[in-house]
């Protein structure tokens, strides 16, 4: 078997849109990791907002490369985004292909990583640089954070509005599976995943799936400015997007549940990503807020550090959508608990960001959390349902632990996300993954018979993209 990190692979990671999300951060760190093993990783996507993407995705760390992003929006009124997924990420692999063409073939295989849409994996199968172009071995391999059908809304409205989006979501439901299987590897971010993919998708359409953890740095130092928050109030930190799947209003019950008394000279802080474009981002803010204020909590919102650091003593709930990267951390080195609300969570890398600090999290006991907090030893698991059961653990946290306790735990959590979690970790575990691809034989696809198909495909879902467009026009 050739050793391939004599001559490490170049890999071309696609990723729709590098934002401030759970999955953003992990592609960030996949390809910190290879490129920390030697590999050429050059990331394409559809979408930078320079001002909202994390740090090495704007600061010449990593070479990212714009694409796909010229010809179609990413929704329209707020509808068919997964229809104009596919096709911004179809228009980004043409784009992408077209300047593979244009380079001398070299030695090098080329490993092409996806996540999220799996659109191109047909398109860089069938038409990617070959070994008969004068060109190294090509493989695929897709890393699937949770299967897109599954999290597709189709509930919401009348009982025929839920019948047109099973309908729409159909044909699309029906490609993602065809997709995924034309990569030559699968991995999942979790056994959780791995396993509802195996459920979903049937375990022989896409082989071996096998997991492959997010990761932190934890050679970076995980925290941020020394200077003490709020006087030294006893901070009990939520860190997520600003979504409801992610059940922050949780935090806010469990947090109320402690009563005036134990909550004196303590705040929550509900921290994370928040776009304003998003409309349910700006929703969920406003009813957490009413949540609390109904509750008879005090609250404030902050859209910038100075703001944050000069909020008033007597507000319980402090609100920080969109925090930066280094008030966060500081948070994270700051904070005496993490609570993590979201139930089924795929992974979740915001408990291993808070366990690298040393923090200990609360988290549902349900999905990922699972497989990465240790009852007891690196924080808690508890039913979603109960709030008395979350508050009692923040009870526990402020006034039943003594510091040694508090100490250990601490050391736990940072020696597990050291072990299993690291930059290292997970760096070893993909270079297994491609070591393993590029020595063995492609995954068989039917190109000429499967691209017919695809192209068909998307030749209805380019017209009706361009008939929702002209009539949108027309409308307005």
């Amino acid at each position: 078997m050739p050793d391939t990190s004599l001559n490490p692979a170049n890999i071309t990671i696609i990723h729709p849109d590098l934002g401030i999300g759970g999955a953003e951060r992990l592609i960030i760190d996949v390809a910190l990791a290879l490129q920390q093993n030697g590999h050429k990783v050059t990331i394409y996507t559809s979408h930078r907002d320079t001002s909202h993407c994390f740090e090495e995705a704007r600061d010449g760390t990593l070479d990212i490369k714009v694409r796909g992003d010229t010809v179609f929006p990413v929704h329209i009124g707020g509808r068919f985004h997964v229809l104009f997924a596919v096709l911004r990420q179809v228009h980004l692999t043409w784009s992408l292909l077209g300047e593979l063409a244009q380079t001398k073939g070299g030695d090098r295989e080329e490993v092409f990583i996806v996540d999220q849409v799996p659109a191109c994996v047909p398109l860089l199968k069938v038409f990617g640089p070959r070994q008969h172009q004068g060109r190294g071995k090509q493989r695929i391999l897709f890393y699937c954070h949770f299967p897109d059908q599954l999290l597709a809304r189709r509930e919401e409205g009348s009982s025929l509005l839920t019948t047109v989006k099973t309908l729409y979501r159909y044909p699309f439901d029906w490609f993602e599976g065809w997709a995924m299987s034309a990569s030559d590897q699968v991995v999942a971010n979790s056994k959780f995943t791995r396993g509802v993919v195996r459920e979903t998708f049937g375990g022989e359409k896409l082989g071996d799936v096998r997991v492959v953890y997010p990761c932190v740095d934890t050679a970076q130092k995980a925290g941020g400015s020394e200077e003490t928050l709020w006087g030294g109030k006893k901070i009990l930190l939520s860190v997520n997007r600003f979504e409801r799947k992610k059940d922050l209003a949780l935090a806010i019950r469990a947090y109320h549940g402690l009563g005036e008394q134990k909550r004196r000279g303590t705040r929550l802080v509900v921290a994370g990503g928040y776009d304003n474009r998003v409309q349910e981002n700006v929703q969920y803010h406003r009813e957490l807020d009413t949540l609390a204020t109904s509750l008879g909590l005090e609250t404030a919102t902050s859209k910038t550090v100075p703001s944050a650091l000069s909020i008033p003593d007597s507000i319980d709930v402090l609100f920080l959508p969109s925090v930066p990267s280094a008030f966060r951390d500081t948070l994270l080195s700051q904070a005496l608990l993490l609570l993590y609300t979201p139930i089924n969570e795929h992974f979740g890398i915001v408990p291993i960001e808070a366990m690298r600090a040393g923090i200990p999290v609360l988290a549902s006991n349900t999905g990922g959390p699972l497989e990465t907090i240790v009852e007891g030893e690196t924080g808690w698991l508890c039913d979603a349902t109960d709030d008395a059961q979350w508050t009692a653990v923040l009870d526990k946290v402020l006034y039943q632990l003594s510091e040694k306790e508090l100490k250990r735990m601490s050391a736990a959590a940072r020696k597990r996300v050291e072990n299993e979690f690291s930059l290292r970790a997970m760096g070893e575990n993909l270079k297994g993954e491609i070591d393993d691809m590029l020595n063995s034989e492609r995954r068989p696809f039917d190109g000429a018979q499967q691209a017919l198909m695809m192209f068909g495909l998307l030749s209805i879902l380019l017209s009706a993209a361009i008939a929702l467009v002209l009539r949108w026009f027309l409308i307005v």
